[in-house]
């Protein structure tokens, strides 16, 4: 006869509900997640458009503009070294467009929910979420730099300030996919949230001093160019990044707190409507 295998704990007889549950694997659920995510755009070509877009948003912010506003004065060595910062934003925005999609469409799929029914933390895959969109924004920030480059955009600043422009840009990046999710995941529309994510970097993008400095916008409306974030964002980067002629503004704690604290803040907000979003569900 051949014996039996040793049994493990076994619930009482005639009890079928059991204290015995399945201890999650926490991070290799986030890794698998991740990885569900990142390997499908790199199969099918999706991660293309994030090298692309830094690249088409160079050309057609410098081809235009360069001589106009070279010929209105900047105060800079070149254009390339006045608009950097703006391609660096926009990449961060184009990649943020993607994550709000990505959330919206596990919403609205059912995904999240078939989720919450499995032995899996509640954060998990918002965390998987935003592994990829770091991924993708690397790649997105790495096109950027080499776009700007290209037309002449060089670092000034030494060691220490060309970390802290990558630093900054990235992020700001993280910043603006933990909101993007947040729209997304709240929405569970991908239409409804590419198009409301469209809007706004395009509009805060043309008033800001990201393309031409503030005073050559309108007077009623300089206040609004000079303050509003994605002027701090620039501003902060473009400090960072130096210039050859030394015309750009120092870095300063005045001059990078604004920056920082619109950060924070965004990360904080995107934080706390992710968290309760998520574990409301569960």
């Amino acid at each position: 006869m051949t014996a039996l295998p040793a049994a493990g704990p076994v619930a009482p007889a005639g009890n079928w509900l059991t204290d015995l549950r399945a201890t999650p694997a926490t991070l290799a659920q986030w890794w698998v997640l991740t990885v569900r995510l990142i390997v499908p755009a790199i199969v099918t070509g999706e991660i293309v458009t994030a090298i692309l877009a830094p690249i088409t948003f160079t050309i057609s912010f410098y081809i235009p503009l360069n001589r106009v506003m070279t010929f209105a004065g900047l105060g800079f060595s070149s254009y390339a070294q006045f608009m950097a910062p703006i391609v660096i934003l926009q990449a961060a925005a184009f990649t943020a467009v993607s994550a709000a999609f990505r959330a919206a469409t596990d919403a609205v799929s059912g995904l999240d929910r078939r989720f919450d029914a499995m032995p899996m933390h509640p954060l998990v895959p918002a965390a998987a979420r935003m592994s990829a969109n770091v991924f993708r924004l690397l790649i997105g920030l790495v096109s950027a730099v080499a776009s700007i480059y290209y037309i002449g955009f060089r670092f000034e600043g030494g060691a220490l300030h060309t970390a802290g422009f990558l630093a900054l840009g990235l992020l700001i990046g993280i910043a603006f996919s933990l909101g993007a999710d947040a729209i997304g995941t709240f929405t569970r529309s991908p239409e409804a949230t590419t198009q409301m994510l469209v809007l706004p970097p395009l509009i805060l993008g043309m008033l800001s001093t990201g393309l031409a400095p503030a005073h050559q916008f309108p007077h009623w409306v300089q206040f609004f160019v000079r303050n509003q974030p994605v002027s701090q964002f620039a501003e902060g980067l473009r400090a960072l990044g130096g210039d050859r002629l030394g015309k750009s503004a120092p870095v300063t704690w005045s001059l990078m707190t604004p920056p920082l604290l619109w950060i924070a803040a965004i990360v904080a907000v995107s934080l706390f409507f992710i968290a309760r979003q998520n574990l409301k569900r569960s």
